[in-house]
């Protein structure tokens, strides 16, 4: 019986560790694929280290992480001890409530948090940055600090800084040589959970950091929104930097021939070389940028992410003489709440329908034409929308609709008449990929119904939202961000909803894809280039837009990022070179049931969030 127990405890640790690790060892694995799949090995390569290392994005958040992890540790580490000290001295009334309050940002949602800080330092008038950034990460990694040593400090017995005095110490040699040695675990525990928090930190970073500052947090999420293994490098060299600093911390005290005393001497001679560093290391960058700053021209520019080649941004800094400082959102409204919160950019790359919104509530100023020289190869086609009539106030960037990408070899020809209604046979139950987009999904329903996808009529929406729950109830959708990208590469389902940009690029990797556009209608997007009413350098903003309509760089744009590009030479020579045969690079034009997004009002935009949560609520 004992063994069989044994047995079953080896097994049970050994899945453990399987599903613990193994997630660890595939990332490492694919760092060295030859090809830009995240889910097939193709063979043995260091293409993607090479690209880590080319890429000043990254190396710049990995020096912002680091600094910014170890000076909020050491500031957090700090405050907190003190804090827990302090307490132990208090009285009761006043000790409940500080303990109260230090776990509200503990139990608080990170999300809440953000914002928090996000409008206090906008109310404050501060630019955001890397200062933003260390104060939120301080602020939030305190409590943790005293949550970890105030149990120690209660421990102690409280007499025991008056028996030290009592013997000759001070108050000074009594805290040092005394209490803190005794409290020294806590306070070891407390600031590694500081670091931890701080340097694998998003939604706070993400919310208070501006000015082109970023961690690595924030860049490997803007680059999760295409397939870029460069994650996996990155990732590895996180893994192996963090088994190396534990190696060495359970090594050095064995090779130090048992010597308590100065092993320990050691460690706090290592760790304080490693904070006055990157102290000093922070200083001295923060003075560099402050510098540069002031001798170069500054433009700001907030994008999508993944949705520039970043050479471009390179060229044109070296070709005019400036610096871009370029930040990129998870999505429109992400970008809005951000200029509501009082964020200031030149240039803005929105949507459709929220350009609309920008206009309305006279946030953008006007274009002035004549400053843009390459305006005359604009695609007619992509001129004078609905958003924007006239292209007062928008420069187009780049266009496409939303279609059906199916697999050949498994999707039956004569089953593709059926439109969007091909979404609900259950012939193809579970082997699909639903996008997981409100707007677009209730646009999929109510073109499906024959509806307008701009509908106000809420008889509409509900048989829209039935439309989708009979959908889900019976075909077993899985609701993918971009991830539908590589997945459909390597062909794990047979039927994904696909912006057309991207369908094109999938197409291009896996021959056996086609893409459907439904005779009901569908989804056509424009995406442009705004400028703000609160420009600081409206000369810089018409020169990077002009820059972005030249020829030879709306090629290399859309050749990188896949979607069709407003340029007509560049369209048509990535039709002939890149995307030969390739139909969802093309999108259709002149189709009478094909629509573009319009701006909701509150009250009907209420009402598709809260139906689409029912619909995901399964």
């Amino acid at each position: 019986m004992r063994k069989k127990n044994s047995l079953f405890s080896k097994f049970y640790i050994a899945i453990c560790f399987a599903f613990f690790y193994l997630p660890i060892l595939v990332t490492m694995v694919f760092s060295f694929n030859s090809s830009k799949s995240l889910s097939k090995f193709t063979g043995f390569s260091l293409r993607w280290y090479k690209a880590l290392l080319e890429n000043s994005e990254i190396m710049s958040a990995v020096y912002v992480s680091v600094t910014i992890a170890i000076l909020a540790t050491i500031a957090s580490t700090v405050l907190g001890t003190m804090t827990a000290i302090g307490l132990s001295k208090s009285r009761k009334i006043i000790k409940d409530m500080v303990l109260s309050m230090n776990d509200i940002p503990i139990l608080n949602p990170d999300i809440v948090t953000a914002i928090g800080w996000m409008l206090l330092f906008s109310s404050l008038g501060f630019q955001k940055g890397y200062m933003t950034m260390l104060l939120a990460h301080i602020a939030f990694c305190t409590p943790y600090v005293i949550t970890s040593v105030y149990p120690k400090v209660r421990s102690l017995d409280p007499n025991l800084a008056n028996a030290a005095m009592d013997l000759g110490a001070t108050p000074y040699q009594a805290l040092t040589k005394v209490i803190l040695p005794m409290i020294r675990p806590g306070i070891f525990a407390g600031a590694l959970l500081a670091f931890t928090m701080s340097f694998d930190d998003f939604v706070i970073s993400y919310f208070v950091s501006g000015n082109g500052v970023k961690n690595i947090s924030i860049v490997v999420y803007n680059m999760t929104k295409r397939i870029n293994p460069t994650i996996n490098a990155l990732s590895t060299i996180v893994i192996v930097v963090i088994v190396v600093i534990l190696l060495l911390a359970n090594l050095l005290p064995r090779l130090g021939g048992g010597d308590n005393k100065k092993n320990n001497q050691n460690m706090k001679k290592l760790v304080a070389g490693v904070a006055v560093f990157a102290l000093v290391l922070s200083l001295v960058t923060c003075v560099a940028n402050k510098s540069n700053n002031k001798e170069a021209r500054v433009l700001r520019v907030y994008n999508a992410g993944e949705y520039i080649d970043p050479d471009l941004l390179t060229e044109f800094q070296d070709e005019y003489n400036c610096t871009v400082i370029y930040e990129t959102f998870e999505s429109n409204e992400m970008m809005y709440t951000k200029l509501q919160a009082g964020d200031a950019y030149d240039i803005l790359i929105p949507s459709d329908y929220m350009i609309e919104r920008l206009i309305r509530e006279d946030y953008l100023q006007p274009i002035d034409w004549d400053r843009l020289t390459n305006a005359e190869g604009l695609n007619p086609d992509v001129m004078n929308k609905e958003y924007d009539p006239g292209n007062v106030y928008s420069v187009p960037y780049f266009w496409g609709n939303v279609g059906i990408l199916y697999d050949t070899t498994v999707v039956d020809p004569a089953d593709l008449s059926e439109g969007w209604n091909l979404l609900m046979d259950t012939k193809y139950a579970g082997n699909l990929y639903m996008y997981d987009s409100e707007r677009d999904s209730f646009m999929i329903a109510l073109k499906a119904l024959g509806y307008s996808m701009n509908t106000h009529d809420e008889n509409e929406i509900q048989a829209a939202y039935e439309w989708l729950i009979q959908q889900r109830d019976t075909m077993k959708p899985v609701y993918a961000g971009d991830d539908v990208i590589d997945n459909m590469i390597s062909g794990n389902k047979a039927l994904a909803v696909v912006y057309s940009g991207d369908g094109a690029y999938i197409m291009s990797e896996n021959e056996d894809l086609g893409f459907l556009m439904p005779e009901e209608g569908t989804n056509l997007w424009y995406d442009a280039m705004v400028m703000t009413r609160d420009c600081e350098n409206t000369e810089l903003a018409y020169e990077f837009m002009d820059f972005m309509l030249r020829d030879d760089v709306a090629y290399r744009n859309t050749q990188y990022v896949g979607y069709s590009s407003p340029v007509v030479a560049a369209y048509e020579q990535a039709q002939e070179e890149d995307y030969e045969g390739i139909e969802a690079y093309v999108p259709r034009v002149g189709y009478e049931k094909d629509e573009i997004f319009r701006y909701q009002d509150t009250d009907i935009k209420k009402l598709f969030a809260e139906l689409w949560t029912k619909v995901k609520a399964q």
